[in-house]
């Protein structure tokens, strides 16, 4: 067990937080922290990394253990550029290759014992240094940058020009490097594209410590966690699996709960009205009973009512008018910045009904292309046709669409002027905005919040056609579930873009993937998109061989046949030869450093500083033809 907590408890003045929260993870183990947003998630990540005290409880963390914890929006403030700050994690490393190089200078002043004790030390230090992987850490830096989404270009830009997510995706990238014992990522795929959560997803899963993750990611989750720990209604409780194991268990539990509850509450009823009617017999035997029963009634456990869910968003998206089947076509469409191409040969079209999801790596251009279908950004080629009595609802992830300085009753009123005050308390209540909230500023509410306002304001818009960016981004589970149910009953077209696999899988009907050079469309959910991508690999590799037989077969059959199996064979046996050099020639290289070592502890040598130093270069020029053998044969093979 690397990580315990028993019977946390948080308050703010006198509201409580947290209560009760008990749980304990074991050393390797992947899981994750799940609740409604409020429910106190991230505050319990901060008691257990020390940002933040608990009331009451107690916390265990195995001793000398590594923490490293990726707050949501994590900022870092520096003028070190993206490569120096990946550095900075192999500090220590750097500093022992400086030593060694340090003590490789010295040698050439020292002469007799003092140059034979010094020998001693640098064999001692440079085996320290190979013995603890030291090598290489320019490459993992590279590795872990790309699988985040960095370009080699970016490896130069200063962190502090950088937006919020970038800042993120550098401190994640530095946890990741720096593998201490326990990690605590809360919302780690918030800034990430569709590949690179798939890249963290195998880091993960392959990482040999332990995570803890707050996320609302369902898809991720599934793939990553064994343990749920729910929050909920200031409480904990653990479940063994993925997420949706825990979604399904949870269920069965509150249905268990409440009929044992509701049963229960049923035999308390029937014993009360038994024991008042053999009181009312007013006779010694039925008063006895009587008295029998209440005791038996006393001594029962009784089952506490099982606590009512959060308040879900009620959502229903009706279109008040109906679009003409044609909905939306794209021709041709090219967009350009600054002679620089976006994207180009964007052709697609969309019927009526129909719910379309658009992915695409970050900075293809997907927002950019819902702002010129929307009119706010204007094309550099092409054309666009929006269908007959087709009214746009546009939801912005940014929700630039809010004005910060209003309440959120004054955005609805102000939007719909001629709505009554009734109707927005009853559209603010669906969004589970009530009593005093509605009063609050847009400027004072989470994401999560303001995304509910936006939402809202769709609802009671006239829309048919919904325009979606990243709709799911701070909603909560629950949330998410509502959303997925309505575009499912909407009767209207709804187009989104999104990183959310799983809203994905359980909405779209159709898959548009955004390249530089085109929309590549798939007919179907997320899961019909991988299976239909691993298929296109597929036929991609057949393609290339057929193109390498249609080569052959300008030949006569036979010979072609002949031609390719020599020609296949000699590739092979001049491929293996030259890996068999290299490799002997490792083996060689070896053997005679390890010679050298030998001569270089012999007292002849290493009390004659001039036969000392010469078999000491020689040495290290070895050494550094090794290294070159072994990314030779690492790039041969």
């Amino acid at each position: 067990m690397i990580l315990a907590c028993k019977e946390i408890k948080k308050m703010f003045g006198i509201n409580t937080i947290l209560d009760n929260i008990t749980f304990h993870i074991e050393q390797g183990e992947k899981a994750a922290i799940v609740g409604v947003n409020g429910a106190g998630k991230t505050t319990l990540f901060k008691i257990l990394t020390g940002e933040m005290s608990a009331d009451s409880g107690e916390i265990y963390l195995k001793k000398e253990t590594s923490v490293g914890y990726l707050a949501q929006n994590q900022q870092i403030d520096t003028d070190r550029t993206i490569l120096e700050e990946m550095m900075t994690v192999f500090e220590k490393i750097r500093c022992e290759e400086q030593n060694l190089r340090e003590m490789e200078n010295k040698m050439s002043v020292l002469e007799g014992k003092e140059l034979s004790d010094h020998i001693e030390k640098y064999a001692q230090a440079q085996q320290n240094f190979e013995q603890s992987e030291s090598y290489g850490y320019e490459s993992r830096i590279k590795g872990v940058l790309k699988g985040l989404g960095f370009l080699e270009e970016d490896y130069d830009l200063p962190i502090c020009q950088l937006s919020g997510g970038q800042k993120t995706r550098v401190y994640l990238s530095k946890l990741l490097l720096s593998k201490p014992d326990i990690l605590f990522l809360d919302e780690p795929t918030n800034h990430l594209d569709i590949a690179s959560i798939q890249w963290l997803e195998d880091f993960l899963k392959g990482y040999q410590g332990t995570v803890l993750l707050i996320s609302h990611d369902r898809y991720f989750l599934d793939k990553i966690v064994t343990k749920v720990v729910e929050v909920e209604n200031k409480k904990s409780s653990v479940y063994e699996g993925n997420y949706s194991f825990y979604s399904k268990q949870k269920n069965i539990n509150r249905q268990i709960q409440q009929k044992a509850y509701e049963v229960q509450q049923k035999e308390i009823k029937h014993q009360q009205d038994v024991i008042k009617t053999l009181r009312a017999f007013n006779r010694e035997k039925s008063i006895k009973r009587a008295e029998s029963r209440e005791k038996a009634l006393q001594r029962m456990e009784k089952l506490e009512k099982p606590e009512n869910l959060p308040t879900k968003m009620r959502l229903h998206l009706t279109p008040k008018i109906t679009s003409g089947n044609d909905v939306l076509k794209v021709e041709g469409l090219k967009k350009s910045f600054d002679n620089s191409t976006l994207f180009e040969g964007v052709n697609f079209d969309i019927k009526r009904g129909e719910k379309v999801a658009i992915i695409g790596a970050n900075g293809v251009g997907k927002s950019t292309l819902f702002k010129i279908l929307l009119g706010k950004v204007k094309q550099y080629e092409g054309e666009i046709r929006i269908g007959t009595n087709v009214h746009i609802g546009y939801y912005d992830q940014e929700q630039q669409e809010l004005d910060e300085t209003k309440t959120i009753f004054q955005e609805i009123a102000d939007t719909y002027p001629t709505m009554d005050n009734g109707r927005i308390r009853n559209v603010l209540a669906a969004f589970v905005f009530t009593g005093d909230d509605i009063y609050k500023t847009i400027s004072a509410l989470s994401g999560g919040e303001k995304g509910r306002i936006s939402l809202a304001k769709i609802m009671l818009s006239n829309a048919n056609v919904l325009m979606l960016d990243e709709p799911t981004n701070h909603l909560d589970m629950y949330s998410k579930e509502i959303l997925e149910d309505a575009i499912n009953q909407y009767e209207g077209t709804v187009i989104y873009i999104s990183h959310d696999r799983y809203f994905i899988n359980r909405t779209a009907q159709k898959i548009l993937e955004l390249t530089p050079y085109g929309v590549n469309e798939y007919l179907g959910d997320y899961q019909y998109y991988l299976e239909k991508k691993q298929q296109q690999q597929i036929q991609l590799r057949e393609n290339e061989a057929k193109q390498q037989q249609i080569v052959i077969d300008t030949v006569s059959e036979g010979k072609a046949d002949w031609l390719k199996q020599k020609q296949q064979q000699a590739e092979q046996r001049k491929a293996e030869a030259k890996i068999n050099k290299v490799e002997k020639e490792i083996e060689q290289t070896e053997k005679e450093i390890e010679q050298l070592d030998k001569m270089l502890f012999q007292e002849e040598i290493s009390s004659d500083f001039s036969k000392a130093q010469q078999l000491f270069e020689q040495k290290t020029k070895l050494e550094k033809h090794l290294e070159q053998l072994y990314e030779k044969w690492e790039e041969m093979q």
